[in-house]
C-alpha cells in the first residue's frame, strides 16, 4: 500500500465526536471531491473519491449529521485512471444539503472557497477540513529531496482557505498553481509530520518518519563516504607527486645530501602511496608526520636551489598533469 493510500485508510477510520468538526469535514470533502450538478431541474450533490472506505465514511456522516441518504456508484478504472473510483451522490433534497453544508450561500449562489462557518471556526474544524480535503484529493510522497504533502484544489479560493486553516494550526502551507491546477503544498518534513498528526494519521506518521530518518542516515553516510574517498585520492596523488620530486632531488644532489634527509627521501620512494603519518611510523626511530614533511621539504628545497644554480630542470620538472591535479 502506498503512503497516500495508507494515510487515507487511517484517516477514514478516525473517530470524531464534535458535530461542528464532522460538518467541516463533510463540507471540505464535498468541496474538494465534487460539486453541484443540475439534473432534471434539481440540484444534485456529488463527490468522487478514490478510496471506498472514504466514500463510506462520507455517506455515513451525511446520514448521521444531516439526515440525508446518498448512493455510492463504483466507477471502474480505465485509461489514465487506475483503480476504481467511488461517487457519492445525493439526489433527493440535494439543494437542502448544499445549503446546510455551505456549498450554497443564502442567496443560492455556489461558494467558491470553503464555507464561512469553516473558515471562521476553531482549530478542531480547521483540522477536520484538512482531513476532508486530504480524503478528497490529497497525496503524500516518499521522504526525500522532493517530499511533500499536497492537496489538489478546485480553485484558488479553496486553496487560500485551506492555507488559512493550516495557519490556525501553526503549520506553514503554500498555495501554488501548477499547469493551471491550484494546489496547496507542505514541503517541510516537520510540518508534514505535524499535519499528519493533527489529522489523526498517527501510524502513517511513524512510517513516514522512519523512512525519512533512514533516507537522511543513508544520505549522510554517502556524503561522508564520498568525502573520504576524495580525500584518499588526493592524498595518494600528492604522495606519488612527492615521490617523483624526491627521485629527481636525488639525481640533482647525488651524494651531497645529509643522512637524515636521505632517510626521509628513501622512505618516500619505497612507500609512494603512504601518508606522511604512515611514513613517520615506518621511520627508525619513529617520527611525527610534521617531522617527515619538514625533512622532505628541506630535501626538495636544497635540490631546487642546486638545480637553479646549475641551470637544469628542478624537482617539479618530472611532474605530470595528473600529479598536479590535487
Amino acid at each position: 500500500m502506498s503512503l497516500t493510500s495508507a494515510v487515507k485508510d487511517e484517516l477514514a477510520r478516525v473517530r470524531v465526536d464534535k458535530v461542528s468538526a464532522r460538518k467541516a469535514e463533510v463540507a471540505a470533502t464535498l468541496r474538494f471531491a465534487g460539486g453541484l450538478h443540475i439534473i432534471s431541474g434539481r440540484i444534485v450533490v456529488e463527490a468522487e473519491l478514490d478510496a471506498g472506505i472514504a466514500a463510506r465514511r462520507l455517506r455515513q456522516t451525511m446520514q448521521e449529521v444531516y439526515g440525508h441518504h446518498s448512493d455510492i456508484i463504483v466507477v471502474s478504472g480505465g485509461g489514465l485512471r487506475r483503480g476504481n473510483r467511488y461517487v457519492v451522490r445525493v439526489v433527493r433534497d440535494g439543494e437542502s444539503l448544499a445549503r446546510q453544508t455551505g456549498l450554497l450561500d443564502n442567496r443560492g449562489r455556489p461558494v467558491r472557497g470553503l464555507p464561512p462557518q469553516v473558515v471562521s471556526a476553531g482549530v478542531a474544524e480547521a483540522t477536520a477540513a484538512w482531513r476532508g480535503a486530504f480524503l478528497a484529493h490529497g497525496s503524500l510522497t516518499e521522504p526525500g529531496r522532493s517530499s511533500s504533502l499536497e492537496i489538489t484544489c478546485p480553485g484558488p479560493e479553496a486553496a487560500l482557505a485551506l492555507v488559512g486553516a493550516a495557519r490556525r494550526m501553526n503549520i506553514a502551507a503554500k498555495a501554488r498553481e501548477v499547469r493551471g491546477i491550484d494546489r496547496v503544498v507542505i514541503r517541510d518534513g516537520d510540518a508534514i509530520s505535524a499535519m499528519l498528526t493533527r489529522m489523526g494519521a498517527h501510524d502513517a506518521v511513524l512510517v513516514w518518519e522512519e523512512r525519512r530518518m533512514r533516507r537522511e542516515v543513508r544520505g549522510t553516510a554517502n556524503r561522508l563516504a564520498n568525502f573520504d574517498d576524495a580525500n584518499l585520492r588526493r592524498s595518494a596523488r600528492a604522495a606519488v607527486a612527492a615521490g617523483a620530486r624526491v627521485e629527481r632531488a636525488f639525481e640533482i644532489l647525488g651524494e651531497d645530501i645529509p643522512e637524515h634527509l636521505v632517510t626521509a627521501g628513501r622512505l618516500r620512494l619505497e612507500h609512494k602511496q603512504a601518508s606522511l603519518e604512515e611514513l613517520g611510523q615506518l621511520s627508525d626511530p619513529p617520527l611525527t608526520k610534521d617531522a617527515v614533511a619538514g625533512r622532505i621539504r628541506r630535501l626538495l628545497a636544497m635540490a631546487d636551489k642546486r638545480a637553479h644554480e646549475l641551470g637544469i630542470p628542478d624537482t617539479e620538472a618530472t611532474l605530470t598533469p595528473e600529479m598536479l591535479d590535487l
